[in-house]
């Protein structure tokens, strides 16, 4: 019996499958680094992404990171996490430059995860609501609370400076922030985080207390046992965002900020003007071009607990699919020329057999 001789559209077909595989497999082909903090931070990252790779299939020695791989519009995406445990600066600066190690074609960072808000009567941060680092003033944007020192009359002096978030990422921050403030526009926070309806875990919670400053938590897991009467009453929000999303300072640190007292003098410093907390951001910054967006997920007092966590993390990586999702081609430096020849062989093999399917 002969054997059937495989037909011309079917081997393009084969060789332009093949062809993409060898440019997903490779370090070059991913431009856009994902870092989180924790695990519900890694597995909503995942859930953004368009598709997901298999990505190369070795690492260089002395990388001890996990890898998630796959693209979201045209950017190729490599997500990692910190070791379960190993939070902080150090543990996120690690992760960081292992990162840009292995994959030396990374234009830059998205730091992506949840953050202790710190609400003002200027800001009405509330659980669940979106924080993205900006430039103001002379703040870069993260601060490293854990090297700065306090002056008296409890304002807070910087000892270091850490670097800004790059400016083409800014400039796509600033056109998202227009539309999300337009009510004729579609809420895309509302659209991504549809992505994960199928997870119960994941939805919105109900309750949303933030208790008055003075008043301590009391004991457990949960604030079941505190009073509510000692709660801020908060006028009811007419935008029907699903969320809000603030811009500005996040202060980073080695310690966890659970005290009202201490997130107020950050967050009422008229010089700080810190919107939220967390304990990565300042060991990114300066290994990488790096942009930090956080979900808000506690407010960073003695009632801080694990409620609303999954849901801010779901809020923050969706806002970071989108920020993906506008930044064109030209926001991100262009490929490296062998990646390009790769793609324009791939461009033609298709053209191929479009010609080869008018025939047939």
């Amino acid at each position: 019996m002969l054997k059937q001789k495989a037909s011309p559209r079917a081997t393009s077909l084969e060789r332009l499958a093949g062809t993409r595989a060898e440019v997903q497999d490779s370090p070059a082909y991913y431009t856009v680094g994902w870092i989180c903090a924790l695990e519900e931070e890694y597995e909503c990252a995942c859930r953004m992404l368009d598709e997901e790779y298999a990505g190369p299939e070795t690492l260089p020695d002395g990388d001890n990171n996990t890898y998630a791989f796959g693209r979201i519009r045209n950017h190729g995406v490599v997500v990692s996490c910190l070791p379960p445990g190993r939070d902080g600066t150090e543990s996120a600066s690690r992760v960081a430059r292992d990162m840009v190690r292995t994959f030396p074609h990374l234009r830059f960072a998205l730091m992506v995860g949840i953050g202790g808000g710190a609400p003002t009567s200027e800001t009405d941060i509330r659980l669940g609501d979106v924080v993205v680092v900006t430039p103001r003033g002379a703040l870069g944007g993260v601060i490293q609370y854990d090297l700065g020192k306090r002056l008296p009359g409890g304002r807070f002096k910087l000892t270091g400076q850490l670097n800004t978030p790059p400016d083409k990422l800014l400039s796509v921050v600033g056109d998202m922030r227009r539309r999300y403030n337009d009510p004729r526009k579609p809420d895309f926070v509302a659209e991504h985080i549809r992505l994960m309806d199928d997870m119960a875990e994941y939805q919105r919670p109900q309750r949303d207390d933030l208790y008055r400053a003075e008043y301590q938590h009391k004991e457990g897991k949960t604030c079941e046992k505190c009073d509510v009467k000692q709660t801020v009453q908060r006028t009811e929000r007419r935008s029907q965002r699903v969320i809000a999303v603030y811009h500005g300072t996040i202060a980073s640190g080695n310690s966890v900020i659970k005290d009202a007292a201490t997130r107020d003098s950050y967050a009422h410093d008229p010089e700080l003007k810190v919107l939220c907390f967390d304990m990565e951001s300042a060991g990114v910054m300066n290994n990488l071009p790096c942009l930090v967006i956080r979900g808000i997920g506690n407010y960073a007092d003695s009632h801080k607990n694990a409620h609303w966590q999954k849901y801010a993390a779901l809020t923050a990586a969706a806002y970071a699919r989108e920020l993906l999702l506008s930044l064109k081609s030209r926001g991100v430096d262009v490929v490296p020329p062998w990646v390009a020849r790769i793609e324009d062989e791939v461009v033609q093999v298709g053209r191929t057999v479009e010609r080869i399917d008018e025939k047939t």
